[in-house]
């Protein structure tokens, strides 16, 4: 095991993508359970502070350190067993996730988690319950994970499959590898109805693996990580369409989003997205310099993907219908004639989100980008909403997103630090309207330290009360990522 300290070294752990910063004394390069056992034992005792770490990618502070050790599982990233029979794998942490999919495309399996950043940990995706463009068809990580390691606290170690451990209503009971009984209450509150990633997952009758994905290692560290596959699917049409007028890309939207929906409830020969993404205007002319074929009369688009395999009808000719309908620039707009161009349109809207951490980073200032979702049907309200109120305070922005899932990406980029105090004012009221909508201030990117206090607003002070509870019932000695989630001082 390495242990680094020199800080010319271990800088980069200091930071993540979202350049939110902080310090630590040293950086731990754990390479097996028993590595990370041995340095939390010692933690533990001495009362010191351990931040788990991914790869740098996340965009809330919850890797960035505050103090202690940081704990980082980039050398825990062995694939275990990839099983094509019955359809899983077993993977280490710091496996990351392109290269994952990639090895299980090979064997014509398919895992449809996909953040937009796929450097990531696959680890790190589970902490943080990680969504993205196909969670509109396949749900988020958690509907993928079958059993985890996860290494407690103090040492001490859960081994857990799905359906082994189920909370009594709300009353949960873990038992240790070492045969130790940790009970606690589930707090009792409403997640919303959305794409979510705020805080724990708590309900009645709970798998109460789920409350390890998602909670953004303040509980335990994960060591092992088995995984649910599904075949792969080998005929996608995917098209990014471009439209002169925003309303219409959003009409075409609603519709293919409504579409979608009844198609799968139905188990019906239709259309079916697996994703719908949208770009305004803005975020079409910040990427223009890169992608030059963006027609310039574009005020938006769509950028959308089905599964054609075993359809029994022209799934093409519905979708080039349903464009005409909503007045697509249909011979402007780029349709993939295989699977070279798909991934280049892959790339086309993943590159939105480098380029405005790029150009953040350029500036010298922290990330001020929504991540919030709401209900369906108040969606375009909120849109509407959001981009007058940054407009009028004369910022400037960029807007894309999971739009199927009603999930809004809102990236201000200030050019200096009065416009950055703006933003920051504009993103707490976006935020508290997210809330009275009945949404969430975080869809995917979890809460870390730099949205804690949107959790309480969106939540309450009782709730985040009892959230801590099942912390100190597994971290009593308040040493795990400390500041993720909630603001230290609910620890007392």
């Amino acid at each position: 095991m390495i242990i680094k300290n020199n800080i010319d070294e271990i800088q980069n752990y200091l930071l993540d993508a979202s350049n939110y910063t902080g310090y630590c004394e040293a950086v731990y390069f754990p390479e097996s359970e028993s590595d990370v056992i041995e340095i939390l034992k010692k933690c533990s005792e001495e009362k010191k502070r351990v931040t788990v770490s991914g790869n740098g990618t996340g965009l809330t502070g919850a890797r960035v350190p505050e103090g202690g050790i940081v704990l980082s599982l980039e050398r825990m990233n062995r694939v275990i067993e990839v099983n094509e029979r019955d359809f899983y794998a077993v993977v280490e942490p710091g496996v990351l996730l392109k290269e994952f999919q990639d090895l299980v495309e090979l064997k014509n399996l398919f895992y449809p988690p996909d953040p937009t950043e796929r450097n990531c940990f696959i680890g790190a995706t589970v902490a943080t319950n990680s969504s993205g463009a196909r969670t509109f068809k396949y749900g988020p990580t958690r509907d993928y994970v079958l059993g985890l390691n996860v290494v407690l606290p103090d040492g001490d170690k859960l081994k857990i499959s799905r359906g082994q451990f189920i909370s009594d209503g709300y009353d949960a009971i873990l038992t240790t590898e070492s045969g130790r009984v940790i009970s606690f209450k589930l707090p009792v509150y409403e997640m919303p109805k959305t794409k979510n990633a705020s805080g724990y997952f708590c309900k009645e009758n709970m798998d109460l693996i789920d409350l390890f994905i998602g909670s953004e290692g303040t509980l335990g560290v994960i060591t092992e990580i088995k995984l649910k596959l599904i075949n792969l699917p080998k005929d996608v049409f995917s098209c990014v369409a471009f439209f002169n007028n925003e309303d219409n890309a959003l009409n075409f939207l609603e519709e293919a989003r409504s579409l979608s929906r009844e198609t799968e409830v139905n188990n019906l020969n239709g259309i079916s997205a697996r994703g719908l993404e949208f770009f305004d205007s803005k975020a079409l002319k910040f990427l223009s310099v890169s992608y030059p074929k963006i027609p310039i009369k574009a005020e938006a688009a769509v950028w959308f993907e089905q599964e054609k395999d075993n359809n029994k009808i022209d799934i093409d000719a519905l979708w080039i219908e349903l464009l005409n309908k909503h007045k697509c620039l249909i011979d402007q707009s780029w349709i993939a004639l295989g699977y070279k161009d798909e991934e280049e349109f892959k790339d086309f809207r993943h590159a939105i989100s480098w380029k405005v951490n790029e150009f953040i980073t350029q500036k010298g200032l922290k990330k001020v980008g929504t991540d919030i979702a709401v209900p369906d049907e108040v969606f375009r309200k909120f849109y509407k909403s959001a981009k007058n109120l940054v407009e009028k305070n004369n910022l400037a922005y960029v807007i894309y997103g999971h739009a199927g899932n009603s999930h809004l990406h809102l990236n201000m980029l200030p050019k200096n630090q009065a416009e950055f105090n703006t933003a920051k004012r504009i993103y707490s009221d976006l935020c508290d309207l997210a809330i009275k909508l009945k949404g969430t201030v975080s869809a995917e990117h979890g809460i870390g330290k730099a949205k804690r206090e949107y959790l309480l607003r969106m939540y309450g002070e009782e709730v985040i009360k009892k959230m801590v509870l099942i912390k100190l019932a597994l971290d009593p000695d308040k040493i795990l990522s400390i500041g993720n989630i909630f603001d230290e001082r609910f620890l007392d």
